[in-house]
Parts: C-alpha cells; structure tokens; sequence
C-alpha cells in the first residue's frame, strides 16, 4: 500500500509539475476514445487536497482487503477500477472529468463488508462490521448531493466491490472441492 500510494503522490508532483498535464486521463463519458483513460483514472487526482482526502482511506481499506494475499488483491482492485470506471463512463454527466481513486476507495469498503458474510469467516465479518463503524458514513457519497463529487464512480465502484467479493469467494474453491468429493462435505 505504501508503494501505491507513493506512485499516486509522484504522480500528483509531476501532475501539478506538469502545469496538469495528467488531468487529461480523466473520464469524459461516453466518448469512445475516452475508454482507454478508465484506468489511469484512478491513479489520477486534482490536485493535492483530492489526493490527500483518500490517502489515509486507501491505505487502511486497502491493507485490510490485501491482507487476503496479494494476488487476490490486484484481482479485485482491478474489477472495482474497471466497475467504476466504466459506470462513470455510462453515466457521468455530460462535459464532466473525473479521476481519483475514490471509487477504488468504495469499492474496497463494499468487499470487505461483504467478503466475510460470503465466505462465512468470523473474522472476515468482524472487519466488515469494524470497517462499517468506522467508514460507514462515507456511504453518503453514494448519493448525487455534493457538486464537482463523482457519485457515479463512488456507487459503481461500491458495487464493483460487492461483485469482487462472490468473485474471488474463497467459499466458491470449497464448494468446488467438494462438488469432486463429495464425502468432504460430510462433517458430523
């Protein structure tokens, strides 16, 4: 997490550096060549404060999701990019720009909520209900009520994070395990 972060303060340096140059990666929706910046999107901000607001909430949900192996990780913070990005695409207003990792930002809170009650760990729901207590309230954001706020991407990128959690379901490598053996869901 300390590695990405700093990728994304280096970036904001040669951003601001750059006279804004890589405010230019940012979503324009529904225009087709606008497609290729849905990744680079995420490692994109405006400016430092933009920066500074999801630095502390990426690297404590993001360490608590990468705690599942780093592979696991990349997968779903690849789904949650391409989630948000791509609902930002569709429906972001028209003439608007949006970058940030926000989106990743909800997408990692909506996995770690759901991750436990699908894969029926106990410790997994006590993050979940920890990381509820303490970023609950950041679910607002999910609503069209603060201009120049990309609603869009925080929602898409939310449920792009539910979608990660069935995906990369360990519950789904029992269940297949014991689909070949099925003695091994016989447990007294």
């Amino acid at each position: 997490m300390i590695v990405w972060l700093s990728l994304l303060w280096i970036l904001e340096s040669a951003d601001r550096v750059s006279g804004h140059a890589l405010d230019t990666f940012g979503i324009q929706p529904r225009d087709p060549g606008e497609l290729r910046d849905v990744v680079p999107a995420a490692f994109t901000h405006f400016g430092f404060e933009h920066l500074a607001a999801n630095t502390l909430p990426l690297l404590v949900l993001g360490f608590l999701a990468a705690m599942g192996g780093t592979r696991r990780f990349f997968g779903v913070v690849v789904m949650i990019v391409l989630a948000s990005g791509l609902g930002v695409w569709l429906v972001a207003p028209p003439n608007s720009n949006t970058a940030g990792v926000s989106g990743v930002i909800f997408g990692l809170f909506g996995y770690l909520i759901v991750r436990g009650f699908v894969d029926r760990r106990a410790v997994d729901i006590l993050i979940g209900v920890v990381v509820a207590v303490l970023y609950g309230s950041m679910l607002w954001g999910i609503l069209p009520t603060q201009e120049g706020v990309s609603w869009q991407g925080h929602l898409f990128g939310l449920l792009g994070g539910v979608a990660a959690a069935f995906y990369f379901s360990d519950r789904k490598a029992v269940e297949a395990g014991a689909a070949k053996a099925p003695w091994r869901r016989l447990r007294g």
